[in-house]
């Protein structure tokens, strides 16, 4: 698939996205962020693919939503439409079943930062700056800068960077769980490989099951969270060879459906119409 603002290469099992639009400070326009949506969906089809970087072409990783085309969004309901398009690309991206990086220099702002929000690390030079300046354009955040925001590094901070907008420093970021690590400017893609080069040597369906209990386990109580926490443990077993469990079907109920077998009628036979009067 071809791209006219944004690069997508894959390369050692890695998605490489890079936000091209270096003029203007990679700012998120509507064919920029429709190109994002069907980077993303290349990188979720694929079942080649491990991982996933995503960075900013020039000194810049992005300045967030183009301001100026915001005017062409529509009516209220429009925007709304697309402020939803924009909520379920965050949520593809978090939902990836790929490791994923963003790799941060110069201004993450805005859906600059909302981007780097939905990934699973984040490494970002020393000059890289950060905030939730849209309180000064007069408008709000729409995917992530108040609910991911706020899950990330709490209310009351949330409320600071949403309702000053200031920007920040990387190592402030860091020091807020926000981001994980801080370069400077010279090694950050030097950093990235020296993440992925670790991430390879891992057992990738561990890291699948890894990202998945967490992100669904920080959204629900503690109970249901240690219920997914079981559920892995006996999958990672499962898949590991000791998958049999003696009084478990092993197959012989899809079998049996499919050949509508012994089983399949024995079942049904006792089930269908039990308690039904």
């Amino acid at each position: 698939m071809k791209f006219e603002q944004l690069i997508y290469e894959e390369k050692d099992k890695t998605a490489w996205i890079t936000l091209n639009r270096p003029k203007v400070l990679n700012a998120l326009s509507m064919k920029l962020s429709n190109e994002l949506v069907e980077a993303i969906e290349l990188v979720r089809q694929s079942t080649k693919l491990n991982f996933m970087v995503i960075k900013g072409a020039g000194n810049n990783f992005s300045v967030g939503d183009d301001i100026k085309e915001m005017i062409k969004w529509g009516d209220a309901n429009d925007i709304m439409r697309r402020v939803r398009f924009y909520q379920n690309m965050a949520n593809q991206l978090e939902e990836l079943d790929k490791i994923t990086i963003a790799a941060v220099d110069g201004y993450a702002v805005g859906g600059g930062l909302e981007i780097t929000m939905a990934v699973d690390f984040v490494i970002a030079t020393e000059r890289a700056k950060w905030g939730m300046p849209e309180v000064d354009v007069g408008i709000t955040p729409g995917w992530g800068g108040t609910t991911r925001l706020a899950r990330l590094i709490g209310r009351r901070r949330a409320k600071e960077i949403n309702l000053i907008g200031a920007l920040h420093s990387a190592k402030r970021a860091v020091e807020w769980n926000l981001w994980n690590r801080v370069v400077p400017a010279d090694k950050l893609e030097e950093e990235v490989q020296n993440l992925l080069k670790v991430l390879r040597s891992k057992n990738q369906q561990g890291l699948r099951q890894l990202k998945f209990i967490i992100n669904k386990g920080v959204e629900c109580d503690l109970y249901t969270a240690q219920g997914f926490e079981a559920l892995s443990g006996a999958l990672t077993g499962a898949v590991s060879g000791m998958w049999k469990i003696k009084d478990a079907d092993q197959g012989k109920g899809i079998l049996g459906f499919a050949r509508k077998d012994g089983l399949w009628h024995e079942r049904r036979k006792l089930a269908k119409n039990f308690w039904t009067d």
